[in-house]
């Protein structure tokens, strides 16, 4: 029998179904979705080797107890102080929650401790990680083939793949010597919008960013917003890793400057909280009219309504885990965190140290000297790739990503982001000799 192909659907009418890749959406062919699995790949096939590559917190401190006392405390809470019977209780925990989440009034009460601004908690939706915030607030922002999106360039890459999925291109502005070059950013701007296009938010990490590791100052923030009113364009601030900084000073949030509601705020409670709750949040107080000038509520409520299609709602227990860290602690998870917070200050200046020692001036690698987060970006005299990650995690027992997957084209680069928040001192050790040896091999040409 010959096997013949239906061009309309893409799948081969005879024998096992088999689809083209040219038939399925076109973000599953760009290699920016490959990106995370690359790594965990690469890591599950050398587990003996160090790895630089994973942004997660530090496991050392994780107790299966607490996920049982945080559940426990937020119950008390409800019956306690809300008043709630235990049929009440029961059913949150157990059935379909509320879309825009249970806990979003203690996350609100957390913001304001933590961060110096208390949104209204109706302008919080509780998500599936902060991942699904970032889809929800790009899907809603998507309305046709002239929206785009800006990012500062490089740039998480989850942010690239969750634009490519919502079908909403990227349009990169430089990172310059601030953390964002302004001047480029309104050029960007109006360049596309003389060629038709619709520029409608830039994305930014304003606090220890993915993957470079720097941040804003106060100044540049100030002028961000400012020019972000100038330009008519909203701000996606993304802010995992602010409770993290190498000293004791923390500057205010892009939100907790912003007076005239330009800041969509992403947050997260996979590196303050819990990774494997998958809890994350969205402030979107912008105020939604239609083209009478009638208001339709929030934009949070926009995203609700993409929200109950996607996810239906984020996990009650998940929540409630959460929920009750936030009120063991006062709704401080800056103090909550203090532990975390040193060990990652202390794995920064190792690791500072250890690459001074290694790399001395003349070896021809560099590196910058974040304020804190969780990564660091090194300069080698020599290419990195995807084929050299495999060879310095076979070779050299040690794993890190290269910079390529952070831009868009993933054109080649020189440099590789570092990460050092999960490993321990003797590992970040061992995995620096492992850079040093490949260093030396790769200047060597062998």
């Amino acid at each position: 029998m010959t096997t013949t192909v239906r061009q309309d659907s893409g799948i081969h009418a005879a024998g096992p179904a088999t689809l083209r890749i040219e038939s399925l959406h076109g973000s599953l062919d760009d290699p920016s979705l490959d990106s995370m699995n690359l790594l965990n790949e690469v890591a599950q096939r050398f587990p003996d080797a160090v790895s630089f590559a994973a942004g997660r917190p530090y496991e050392g401190f994780f107790d299966v107890e607490e996920v049982h006392r945080h559940l426990r405390t937020f119950c008390e809470h409800l019956s306690v102080v809300r008043g709630w019977s235990e049929e009440e209780v029961r059913r949150l925990l157990f059935q379909y929650g509320r879309t825009k989440g249970v806990i979003h009034d203690l996350v609100a009460k957390n913001l304001a401790v933590d961060e110096g601004f208390e949104p209204d908690p109706e302008s919080v939706v509780i998500t599936v990680g902060c991942q699904e915030a970032m889809f929800l607030v790009l899907r809603a922002l998507r309305t046709d083939d002239r929206d785009v999106v800006l990012a500062v360039s490089p740039t998480y890459v989850g942010l690239t793949g969750a634009a490519q999925l919502a079908d909403l291109p990227v349009l990169p502005v430089r990172a310059g010597d601030h953390g964002v070059d302004l001047e480029d950013l309104a050029r960007t701007v109006r360049q596309a919008r003389a060629e038709g296009l619709r520029p409608r938010a830039c994305y930014v990490i304003p606090d220890f960013s993915n993957p470079l590791g720097v941040s804003l100052d106060l100044d540049t923030r100030r002028r961000l917003l400012d020019l972000a009113e100038e330009l008519d364009l909203l701000l996606l601030e993304d802010n995992p890793y602010g409770l993290f900084p190498a000293g004791s000073a923390r500057l205010p949030t892009l939100k907790a400057l912003d007076t005239r509601r330009r800041v969509v705020y992403f947050g997260s409670f996979a590196k303050s909280a819990l990774p494997g709750a998958r809890v994350g949040y969205v402030v979107a107080d912008q105020l939604v009219t239609d083209d009478t000038g009638r208001r339709l509520g929030l934009l949070a409520d926009q995203l609700a309504k993409v929200k109950s299609m996607l996810t239906v709602n984020t996990s009650p227990l998940a929540q409630a885990v959460v929920a009750g860290k936030l009120l063991e602690s006062d709704y401080s998870l800056a103090r909550a965190n203090t532990r975390q917070a040193e060990l990652y200050r202390s794995n920064l200046q190792l690791m500072l140290r250890g690459l001074a020692e290694r790399f001395p001036p003349g070896s021809g690698v560099t590196w910058n000297t974040p304020g804190g987060g969780f990564f660091l970006v090194l300069t080698v005299p020599y290419r990195t790739d995807d084929a050299l990650l495999e060879h310095s995690a076979r070779q050299h027992r040690v794993i890190w990503t290269p910079m390529h997957h952070f831009y868009a084209g993933r054109r080649h680069t020189h440099q590789i982001r570092l990460s050092f928040s999960l490993l321990q001192p003797q590992q970040i050790r061992a995995g620096l000799d492992g850079l040093a040896a490949l260093v030396r091999e790769q200047r060597s040409g062998r």
